[in-house]
């Protein structure tokens, strides 16, 4: 039987002045042990469209006071399930101001900034090593739009359906 439910999501692309990526080690699944950026999902039941919900996240898990319109969207990745696995549909944004401070441990996790080059080194999800990353570094004050599909947790098909890379000459491809 296949999946009805689907999850709205953001994950969170923050940089301080040195311009390293600030990453979570989570202490929770999914991904437990593993760096990924911040984020969580949308409160849909109460009508919270992703940008919104990207400055919710960044204010609770890491303690700044962010505004809907300080985030910048790069990327849309829906994950159709094969199975009874939910559906994804995440948004993954990079806030437009820099940090000067690391923010403090979190339920969630605690965080670590990382040069753009030891990101790929980190234990981080196989997905986001794979697909996640490579495009939002192409994308980075760009955009795109890909669909994947799922079947027992691993990505069966991947597919770019819209681009507009970054031509931003301080942060290449």
């Amino acid at each position: 039987m296949k999946s009805t439910q689907c999850i709205v999501s953001t994950l969170l692309f923050v940089f301080n002045e040195q311009d390293q990526v600030l990453l979570q080690c989570r202490r929770r699944p999914p991904h437990q042990g593993q760096w990924s950026p911040p984020g969580g999902k949308c409160h849909l039941s109460q009508g919270e469209s992703p940008h919104q919900c990207a400055a919710r996240e960044a204010t609770e898990e890491l303690s700044i006071h962010a505004l809907p319109e300080q985030f910048h969207l790069t990327g849309m990745v829906t994950e159709q399930s094969q199975d009874e696995a939910p559906h994804w549909w995440m948004y993954l944004f990079e806030y437009r101001l820099r940090l000067k401070h690391c923010p403090p441990d979190h339920a969630e996790g605690h965080y670590q900034w990382f040069d753009r080059g030891t990101v790929s080194s980190l234990e981080i999800p196989q997905t986001d090593r794979t697909f996640i990353w490579p495009l939002f570094w192409q994308h980075r004050k760009g955009w795109f739009v890909t669909q994947c599909q799922t079947h027992s947790g691993k990505v069966t098909q991947w597919q770019t359906l819209e681009s507009m890379p970054s031509h931003n000459e301080s942060h290449p491809s």
